[in-house]
């Protein structure tokens, strides 16, 4: 599997024989660029066989950017067929108000070639609910938001990656030259031994299972 990290929460992942495309973003209008730097280049359209929505903010709504003919699961609870198999679609919260402050968010899971990922969109929650830990199941890959804000803060983001204990977690949804309004993932990265830092945006996960959790730092896309 080749996981492409687009900016922010935003990810392709290519399998074998499918593709799924995660909360894309698209071209921010102008009252609202002014107000917050968000300078990730454009997605280029490209297609995927299933595409996920954790919620319904500008920057994971871009779904004009996948092209073909996927099969869209947005903003949504339940257990859903798909190209790629079952679909888990976990109802959560973008703040730590039960959702009154932020709103929904989904937290999706589901396997491709052989492991199970779970994304969790923009939690911020200060910790899964005991049912929301059962429906992801065991993780094998974990993309997980490290940059505070209105989601999770370093330690609780710590937290639930050690409790999910997948064997490669991806810190997303932080402060990069691109980005400004988020805290950086350095002290998230600094609670982990194992961090491994790619070379791109642009990562192949291994065929083979390393003890423990490694850290998978992706380098943000160049404009």
């Amino acid at each position: 599997m080749i996981i492409r990290w687009h900016g922010q929460s935003a990810f392709t992942l290519t399998g074998r024989e499918h593709t799924v495309a995660i909360d894309p973003f698209g071209v921010f209008p102008p009252d609202v660029s002014a107000r917050f730097r968000f300078a990730y280049p454009p997605i280029e359209p490209h297609p995927a066989d299933l595409l996920l929505v954790t919620h319904e903010h500008r920057d994971h709504t871009g779904v004009d950017a996948i092209t073909g003919d996927p099969q869209v699961i947005r903003s949504t609870a339940g257990r859903f067929d798909s190209p790629v198999g079952e679909v888990v679609a976990v109802a959560s919260e973008h703040d730590a108000a039960a959702g009154t402050v932020r709103g929904p968010n989904a937290l999706f899971a589901f396997t491709l070639d052989g492991l199970r990922v779970a994304h969790l969109g923009d939690l911020g929650q200060p910790a899964l609910r005991p049912e929301q830990r059962s429906a992801l199941g065991d993780v094998d890959l974990l993309f997980v938001p490290v940059g505070g804000g209105p989601t999770l803060d370093a330690q609780t983001a710590a937290a639930i990656v050690r409790e999910l204990a997948p064997a490669h977690a991806v810190p997303m949804h932080y402060r990069t030259p691109a980005l400004d309004f988020l805290e950086p993932p350095d002290a998230f990265l600094a609670m982990f031994d194992d961090v491994h830092r790619a070379e791109s945006s642009e990562w192949t996960v291994p065929d083979q299972r390393a003890p423990g959790t490694q850290i998978v730092v992706l380098q943000p896309p160049a404009a």
